[in-house]
């Protein structure tokens, strides 16, 4: 039986830090990843192009997460700049985007994770090596004996990576309800007509809570960063779990404020003084001034207007219409679209673990890091800034001797 001081399962971005940061005071780490190659989930963020992290102040960084408190340690621990920098030390810059977004220069997420596999070098990896069993002292499969372990086997969602239920059963911890997270939108409309089209900074909202972001329409549904954002809510909200469900039943509706820069009596104004002075103008293409050029025949259809309309014949009740959908132009929700759920919500409950070293408060030695835990941010980086932390400060605690 090989025997180490601290082995590492699972090989996404938390576990690789997590090894990294071990190996820096144990020269006896062991990573161990079910799939023939490590990283295989870091190499899909950021459509390929690996969004790393977030570069908001640590501060405003945490107010994003609901997780704060727990979060605050590792965020402090590995900051941004000491990440980005074991990174530019070995020749890669970064360059950052709209909402604070950090990318590689080279926008190949391929080229983050050579990196890390440099820094593992001196890590033994062993690859096709599913943990199937861990004895209570330790004894991995009934092949590896490790003093201290660290469980980064991130959560069930996104299958095409490897995650599924199988990765909780590996610890007796207490878990939260888990959830879909970050997941497009199945909406009841055929939007297929319109598949493509991206309305730009507007306002989502369901029930009390709103979001301000892109919505991209797909041939099935909603997605782009502000529905997705807006999806993890709606996932909090409903009552079920992965574990025991996965078809929670949705009959949810959300809306989307068109003209968010117009109040409802800006836009009445303004659409009784054009009406007015551009009587002739067809609404159709009055609406240029609002709605994106492709969007609007759809638009008008869905509610049931005649695009040919002269501004002048409006009357009064097809002129509320038009305004009351500018500002709340409605969806019935059906369903997730689940195989592309980008974040597992939910997963190892933190009242069991300590934040300033991520070991369980049941188990000694026991570590935990990444999406196994009940940890979840944003679209825009905050998923990895997650990883990485939880990942390094659990590789360096679990390395102190």
């Amino acid at each position: 039986m090989e025997e180490y001081e601290i082995a590492v399962v699972g090989g996404g971005p938390a576990g690789m830090m997590a090894a990294i940061a071990a190996s820096q005071n144990s020269s006896s780490v062991v990573l161990l990843e079910k799939n023939q190659s490590l990283g295989r989930k870091l190499l899909m963020t950021g459509g390929g192009r690996c969004n790393i992290t977030n570069s908001k102040p640590i501060k405003k960084l945490l107010d994003s997460y609901s997780q704060k408190n727990f979060l605050k340690h590792s965020f402090y621990t590995l900051t941004n700049e000491k990440l980005l920098s074991l990174f530019e030390d070995k020749g890669l810059s970064f360059i950052e985007e709209d909402e604070n977004r950090i990318f590689p220069e080279t926008e190949k997420s391929s080229d983050v994770l050579k990196i890390l596999l440099e820094y593992l070098e001196d890590v033994n990896v062993k690859y096709n090596f599913e943990v199937t069993s861990i004895s209570e002292d330790f004894v991995i499969n009934n092949e590896i004996k490790a003093d201290k372990i660290i469980i980064a086997t991130g959560g069930m969602t996104y299958p095409q990576t490897g995650c599924n239920i199988k990765n909780y059963s590996l610890t007796s911890q207490p878990l939260t309800d888990i959830k879909y997270g970050l997941v497009p939108l199945i909406t009841k409309k055929d939007l297929s007509q319109i598949a493509g089209i991206t309305l730009y900074d507007v306002v989502i909202s369901y029930n009390k809570y709103k979001v301000i972001g892109n919505v991209l329409f797909s041939h099935v549904g909603l997605t782009g960063p502000g529905i997705i954002n807006l999806s993890n809510i709606i996932s909090e909200n409903m009552t079920y779990n992965l574990l025991e469900d996965d078809n929670p039943e949705m009959n949810i509706e959300i809306a989307i404020d068109l003209c968010p820069d117009f109040s409802r009596e800006n836009l009445l104004e303004k659409f009784t003084i054009d009406s007015q002075k551009k009587g002739k103008t067809l609404l159709k293409n009055y609406l240029k001034l609002f709605l994106t050029n492709s969007f609007i025949d759809f638009f008008l259809d869905d509610i049931d207007l005649d695009g040919q309309t002269q501004l002048s014949r409006i009357n009064k009740k097809s002129k509320n219409r038009l305004i009351e959908n500018l500002k709340r132009f409605t969806f019935e929700i059906t369903d997730f679209n689940k195989d592309l759920s980008k974040v597992t919500i939910g997963g190892v409950d933190l009242a069991d673990v300590n934040p300033k070293t991520m070991q369980s408060a049941i188990v000694p030695n026991l570590y935990f890091a990444g999406e196994v835990l009940d940890l979840h941010g944003p679209t825009g980086g905050y998923n990895l800034k997650i990883a990485f932390s939880t990942g390094y400060l659990a590789g360096l605690s679990a390395g102190e001797k």
